[in-house]
This record gives C-alpha cells, structure tokens and sequence, in this order.
C-alpha cells in the first residue's frame, strides 16, 4: 500500500487544528486564578447551548417558528424533560425521549 503524502500532511493538520483549541486554552487557564463571579457564569453555559440547541429543533421548521409542523416532537420532549427533570439522567431521558417519538410516530 502506497503512503501519500498529501494524506498524511492532512491528517496532521487536522489534529493540529483540533489539538490547539483544546489544549491551548487549558493550558493558559490553568494557570489564572478565575474569579468566583466568571466560574459561576461560565456553570451556565452548558445549560444554555442545551437550551438553544433544543429551542431551534423542537420548535423552528425550515427557520420558521412553527408549532404545528413540530407537535410530535413537542409531545415527546415532554415526557423526556420530566425524566431529565426528575433523574438527571441522560441515558433515560434519551431513551423516554426516543421511545415516546416512536409510539407518536406509529400511532400517528
């Protein structure tokens, strides 16, 4: 089997390009002492990405805010918030989630 080099240059680049957002950070805020204002603030930040995640796919259709095109995910999302609500767990909240989109979708 032939080695191109073409590919392998490209191969490191990309774990170039993956490796320094990741690590370059950490290394520089490892060394900072943080003020206990920003660490709070930056706690948020997962829950809001997840939320605007979750807000553009249960309820914008072709980037227009839809209800009525989206109501099977809506119906669904319900019984898997409740689960995450209830057992902060993600592996059940994906599994309630999936299973209830199912059954609409089969009843339906």
């Amino acid at each position: 089997m032939e080695i191109r080099w073409i590919i392998l240059i490209i191969i490191l680049g990309s774990a170039l390009v993956t490796f320094i957002p990741r690590v370059l950070p950490l290394m520089l805020l490892s060394q900072l002492e943080l003020p206990k204002w920003l660490i709070r603030w930056l706690k948020n930040v997962p829950v809001a990405v997840m939320a605007a995640l979750l807000a553009q796919e249960l309820l914008l259709s072709d980037s227009h805010f839809s209800l009525t095109e989206n109501y099977l995910k809506l119906l669904a999302a319900i019984p898997a918030f409740i689960v995450a609500f209830l057992t902060k767990s993600l592996l059940g909240t994906v599994v309630i989630g999936v299973l209830f989109m199912m059954m609409l979708r089969f009843v339906s």
